[in-house]
């Protein structure tokens, strides 16, 4: 559940092994210069250091013996280098230098705190170490924790016909509660752990099954379904779905497929300004209204990583017009950005804290995809493999390349006509050997059939040919007509044409072999 409860005592890097952090400051302290393990046939059993023997699991990690965290511990490391901390301060402790920034990604959940930095994790083993308040699971604990969920789970199984529910639960509750008391006894008293939480929820997994069989039985397939897809496609989808329960099975099919990738450029930065509470509301405020475009055309989402969105459209359900939906997925994402920065900047104005500005970048492509769900019999999700998708998510890097909102690939272009697009280059994504022509997907049909984008793209595509001709001074003039064809046409597409007149520049004094074909090769995702 990603909650920091055991630090390990060593750590492999490489073909060596290296003692952790607090350990091998408590080996400098007490003036030693080897460890002590101690190992049974199980593995690990204890790290003796300068006469304190640590006890650890059988892979060598150390339960942690949490207190509240105290801001009095900290000292800024800047205060320090400046000479505004005095001496005696530090004079005669065990001091442990650390980061405690959110987008240093140092920040951990303990039992008790949902973030607190990991430098004071090893301070907090450390000082239980010391004080001889360190946690121990003995060698029984797994034993009579399994007598205690085998004995509670008997004791359900044969009262409930004879008691019946209610007085069951009334008796397994007193029986929970019983179990819970001696296992928080022997923490408090002994710094002994006992997991309780096992045959609580087996007792309860026990009286539910036995109270509601007939109906778990008759739900099954439709709720195995809807928690399969319910956040992740539209609910008229959902339904359609749960009239075919037989689809939800391992394996995959496969299909011609459009794929969309959408990411914020430069969230690294804007995160800087945010703690973890605040930077977990800001991406649930961006991936909210995105979701909601792309379930809106009928798109699945697969995954959220970090602040960016991964879908596809043509399935589980079939999409004639895929292409065309994902396109207009990625324009009403673009259309977020405008009412998103106002909203984001009253709430930075009322935090007082900087505001910058979001802007996404969106990658789509379309090709032949293995869909299905993939995974094991015990979880799987449903998901979409094949070279489109790594190409996709190229394409959402090349919007940084390229100063535009959306990149797609050829094979999509084709398949959505009338809509504004305007052609950028025929490159070599990393990662790849055959050059891709990509497109700028920049707007509407109004746009597309607007006399001011017509005279851009014929501008824009003279500058294409010159550029790839490897004629550099006609190329150049007709990217400064070009430029001024975009203003005209109400775009802003500065970056692009900035990026082709630095690449004529370049190539004017050092042309490229004759049998270059205008490709260019992308040492970089994005």
């Amino acid at each position: 559940d990603n909650i920091v409860r055991r630090v390990p005592s060593f750590v492999r890097v490489g073909d060596s092994v290296q003692p952790a952090l607090f350990l091998e400051i408590l080996r400098v302290a007490t003036g030693q210069t080897t460890y002590i393990v101690n190992t049974t046939d199980e593995g690990m059993e204890s790290v003796v250091v300068g006469g304190n023997a640590i006890p650890t699991d059988h892979r060598g990690r150390i339960w942690v013996h949490y207190a509240p965290s105290s801001p009095g511990l900290y000292v800024s490391a800047a205060d320090v280098m400046d000479g505004r901390i005095p001496a005696q301060r530090l004079a005669g402790h065990l001091v442990l230098i650390g980061t405690s920034a959110v987008g240093l990604r140092d920040i951990v959940a303990t039992p008790l705190v949902k973030a607190m930095p990991g430098v004071e994790v090893h301070a907090q083993l450390l000082q239980s170490i010391l004080a001889g308040s360190r946690l121990d699971r003995p060698d029984f604990a797994i034993g009579a924790e399994l007598v205690a969920l085998i004995a509670i789970g008997l004791l359900i199984v044969h009262l409930v016909p004879k008691v019946g529910a209610w007085r069951t639960l009334a008796v397994g509750t007193a029986l929970i509660a019983a179990a819970v008391a001696v296992c928080w006894w022997m923490f408090r008293s002994h710094q002994m752990l006992f997991d309780v939480s096992y045959p609580v929820l087996c007792s309860l997994l026990v009286f539910s099954v036995l109270a509601f069989m007939n109906y778990v039985r008759e739900q099954q397939d439709r709720r195995q379904i809807r928690n399969a897809f319910s956040r992740y496609l539209a609910p008229e989808v959902v339904n359609r779905l749960t009239d075919s329960p037989s689809q939800l099975r391992l394996g995959g099919e496969m299909r011609e497929m459009t794929l969309l990738f959408s990411d914020v450029q430069g969230f690294t930065g804007i995160a800087e300004n945010y703690d973890a509470v605040g930077l977990t509301r800001l991406i649930n405020e961006i991936l909210t209204p995105v979701t909601s475009e792309i379930l809106r055309t009928g798109g699945t989402v697969d995954k959220y990583m970090g602040d960016a969105v991964m879908a596809f459209w043509n399935a589980p359900v079939d999409d004639s017009d895929h292409a065309r939906n994902a396109y207009q997925s990625a324009l009403a994402i673009n259309r977020l950005i405008g009412p998103l920065n106002e909203r984001l900047a009253r709430q930075a104005d009322e935090a007082g804290h900087a505001f910058r500005p979001v802007n996404f970048g969106v990658g789509v492509n379309t090709g032949d995809c293995c869909v299905g769900n993939m995974g094991s019999d015990m979880r799987f999700d449903y998901s979409v493999l094949g070279d489109a998708v790594n190409l996709a998510a190229r394409l959402e890097g090349q919007t940084r390349t390229y100063g535009v909102g959306a990149v797609v690939g050829e094979r999509t272009r084709t398949q959505a006509d009338g809509l504004a697009f305007l052609e950028l280059d025929l490159i070599t994504v990393k990662g790849k050997t055959v050059p891709e022509r990509i497109y700028a997907l920049l707007g509407e049909e109004d746009l597309a059939a607007a006399e001011a984008f017509s005279a851009l793209t014929a501008q824009h595509e003279d500058m294409l040919a010159a550029y790839r001709a490897a004629d550099w001074q006609a190329a150049r003039a007709a990217a400064v007509a070009a430029r001024a064809a975009a203003k005209e046409a109400g775009l802003d597409l500065e970056a692009l044409y900035d990026l082709f007149e630095r690449r004529i520049e370049v190539f004017a004094a050092e042309p490229p072999p004759p049998d270059w074909g205008g490709v260019f090769v992308a040492t970089t995702k994005g």
